[in-house]
């Protein structure tokens, strides 16, 4: 499993300083003004809109048009997920306005080009969305690749990472589409409530983060980034240095960069900065980090991913995989097995010591 780069221990003295500051912020702010940007990584429309109003700057035919994406979409039988790639495409190449007029022969929400079949199903909205979903569906382990990798094998835009900025306002505008509203503490289809804001955050970004590529040593408090040497031989052979990732201390980093928490970038040190530890399992709650270890012993703790609830995990696992969520890990071979304890980063109740 994954080991990280570069050791960077907090101090415990300031560690619980920032607990407390953040604990007073937490109190202070303004759940609604959050709210009404949506979720992180959730297909939820804000709430506090009204039908038929704008959803993330988009409104009356560009709304329309969204519509006919996923409808289309639920048609052919395409997940939610492929739905928000094909919203956020049309985002980009056309701002979701039907156009009959682009680069060269391009025309209709997705720009496609003669070559993708005849003018009059490329400016009709569904037609052209099948036609988007057929090449999607085509595309080996699509569902797991990051959206903006996903569009660029299909679309063979010249700016390849145009389409990552449009997918929150998809998730948005997919969610108004169909009718889901963001509720506090919301996480996604399958995920329980986080009563905890902070860990509720944590969480958030953490998920926002799925298909995302493993790079050893990737992964900062902007997000993924580019893997470094001495990963390993799988590493080496996955080609992990120079690959925009993150490996499983990385994700740490950056889901709780968004609530103040500095993570160290190593799994023993994050085992060490944030005790007591937690091994009894019935007292681990969502946004606690999992620790694992190949010899079963604290002192080989190689592997860290985060609790989400009803024994789900999200973690970066290894070279060559992607961030993903594993159910069950009670049950699973390998986590029942090298799990070792858990360690509370997030401000909350502290655990009892066991």
């Amino acid at each position: 499993m994954g080991r990280t780069a570069a050791l960077a221990a907090g101090a415990a003295a300031g560690f619980l300083a920032l607990l407390l500051l953040l604990i007073v912020v937490a109190a202070g702010s303004d759940d609604g003004a959050g709210a009404a940007l949506g979720l992180p990584g959730v297909v939820c429309a804000p709430a506090g809109g009204t039908p038929g109003a704008p959803v993330a700057g988009f409104a009356n035919d560009q709304l329309a048009n969204a519509s006919s994406v996923v409808a289309a979409g639920a048609e052919v039988g395409v997940p939610q997920r492929g739905q928000v790639i094909a919203v956020a495409v049309a985002m980009q190449e056309s701002n979701l306005h039907n156009l009959s007029y682009g680069d060269r022969d391009s025309i209709g929400l997705f720009q496609q080009r003669s070559n993708w079949g005849p003018s009059v199903i490329r400016m009709d909205p569904k037609a052209a969305a099948k036609l988007f979903y057929a090449r999607l569906l085509a595309l080996p382990g699509w569902a797991s690749l990051p959206l903006t990798v996903a569009a660029q094998r299909i679309q063979g835009s010249a700016t390849p990472d145009a389409y990552a900025k449009w997918e929150s306002k998809a998730d948005m505008v997919v969610g108004a589409v169909l009718g889901i509203t963001c509720q506090p503490g919301q996480l996604g289809p399958g995920q329980p409530p986080v009563a905890n804001p902070l860990a509720a955050e944590v969480v958030r970004r953490a998920l926002s983060q799925l298909g995302v590529p493993y790079a050893w040593g990737g992964g900062n408090a902007s997000g993924p980034s580019r893997g470094i040497p001495g990963g390993g031989p799988e590493a080496v052979q996955a080609g992990d240095t120079g690959k925009i990732g993150f490996d499983c201390s990385g994700l740490m980093v950056y889901a709780f960069a968004g609530v103040g928490v500095t993570v160290p970038h190593q799994t023993q040190a994050i085992w060490q900065t944030f005790g007591p530890p937690i091994t009894d399992r019935g007292q681990i709650q969502p946004g606690d980090m999992i620790m694992a270890s190949d010899s079963g012993q604290a002192s080989g703790i190689d592997h860290v991913g985060l609790y989400l609830g009803n024994g789900q995990v999200v973690h970066a696992p290894e070279s060559g995989s992607t961030v993903r969520i594993v159910p069950n890990i009670w049950t699973d071979p390998w986590w029942s097995k090298h799990f070792v304890g858990a360690v509370r980063a997030h401000p909350g109740p502290r655990p009892n010591p066991t």
